[in-house]
C-alpha cells in the first residue's frame, strides 16, 4: 500500500500526531506521504496532490469537518480512507464502530475490511452523515466560534439553547418530484447516516448502504417544543414527535422563502434559498473493523 497521512493540525488525540507517526512506524508504514493543514478546507488540495503521488490509502485524522473535505474529494475514486477520530463529535467514526484510540484506529485502517459507502451530495458537495439548514446549522455555526476548543461537545448544547426561539421559515420540500411538505419550518434535515450531535439518533433507519437520504423537517419553536422533540430522538422514535415529519428520497429540492444557515457534517456554508440533494451509492471506499 501506499499511505498518506492528511491531518488537521488543530486537532488532537492520545499523544498527538508524534504518537500517529510511531504507530504507524511499527505497523511498518516509516515514510507515509505525510500533510498537515491548518483548516480543514485546506484538505482537499493536499488530498488531491497525495492521491497523484499514487496513495492508495489515505488516513485523515480530524473530525466530521475533515472527513467531509476528504470523502467530496475521493468520491467515485478507488482510493480508501481510514479515520483516525480526533475532532469534537466524531460522529461518522462513532457510526462504524472506530475507537479514538490511535493504534486501534491505525490497525483498523491498515487491515480492516474495505466497503463502499453511500454518500449524501448537496449543494455540490458530498457529505458522509448529515446536512441541515435551519436551527441545526445555526447551532454549529455558534459552536465552530471558538467554542468547541473551549466547550468540546457541550459547546453544541449551550448553542442549542441560544436558537430554540429563532422563528421558523416558510419551507417546500420536494422528494423524488412530488412535494412533501409546504409549510413554516425551523430545521430541515438530510441524513446519509442516523446521529447527530450529542449522540442523538435523528433518523432510526438511516442506512450508508440503501441509496438513499433520509429527510426531516421539524415545526419546533421555542424550548418546550424544542425539549419534546429532541426527547423523543433520544428515547424513542424520532418520528412519534408532533414537530417532526420523517420520509426518505433519492432526490430532495427544498426552497426557503428567505436565506438559511446551510451545514455539512458539523461545518457551516453559506445561507441558501434553494437546496438540491441526492444521494450518491457506493460513492467512497472506507476502511471498517
Amino acid at each position: 500500500m501506499n499511505v498518506a497521512v492528511i491531518a488537521h493540525a488543530g486537532k488532537t488525540l492520545g499523544g498527538g500526531l508524534d504518537e500517529l507517526r510511531r504507530v504507524l512506524a511499527r505497523a511498518g508504514v516509516e515514510a507515509p506521504d505525510w500533510r498537515e493543514v491548518p483548516k480543514s478546507r485546506k484538505a482537499p488540495k493536499q488530498l488531491r496532490g497525495a492521491v497523484e503521488a499514487g496513495a492508495d490509502l489515505v488516513f485523515v485524522w480530524g473530525g466530521d469537518g475533515m472527513v467531509q473535505r476528504c470523502v467530496d474529494t475521493l468520491a467515485g475514486s478507488a482510493v480508501t480512507l481510514a479515520v483516525i477520530p480526533a475532532g469534537t463529535a466524531n460522529l461518522f467514526a462513532s457510526s462504524l464502530d472506530i475507537p479514538a484510540d490511535i493504534a486501534a484506529a491505525v490497525r483498523i485502517g491498515l487491515t480492516g475490511t474495505r466497503r463502499r459507502f453511500d454518500l449524501g451530495k448537496v449543494a455540490g458537495e458530498h457529505f458522509a452523515v448529515m446536512a441541515g439548514a435551519g436551527f441545526d446549522a445555526a447551532m454549529i455555526d455558534d459552536a465552530d466560534r471558538g467554542m468547541k476548543s473551549r466547550a468540546g461537545k457541550l459547546a453544541y448544547f449551550g448553542t442549542a439553547v441560544r436558537h430554540v426561539g429563532d422563528d421558523p421559515v416558510e419551507a417546500t420540500v420536494t422528494l423524488d418530484g412530488e412535494e412533501w411538505f409546504s409549510g413554516p419550518a425551523t430545521c430541515v434535515l438530510l441524513g446519509n447516516i442516523g446521529t447527530i450531535a450529542g449522540g442523538i439518533e435523528a433518523f432510526d433507519d438511516a442506512s450508508p448502504f440503501d441509496g438513499r437520504l433520509e429527510v426531516g423537517v421539524s415545526t419546533a419553536q421555542g424550548a418546550l417544543q424544542w425539549a419534546r422533540t429532541l426527547g423523543r430522538m433520544a428515547f424513542g422514535r424520532t418520528e412519534s414527535s408532533p414537530f417532526v415529519r420523517v420520509a426518505s428520497a433519492r432526490k430532495v429540492k427544498v426552497r426557503f422563502a428567505s436565506p438559511v444557515l446551510l451545514e455539512l457534517d458539523g461545518g457551516a456554508r453559506t445561507p441558501v434559498r434553494k437546496l438540491k440533494a441526492k444521494a450518491v451509492r457506493a460513492a467512497v471506499t472506507i476502511a471498517v473493523p
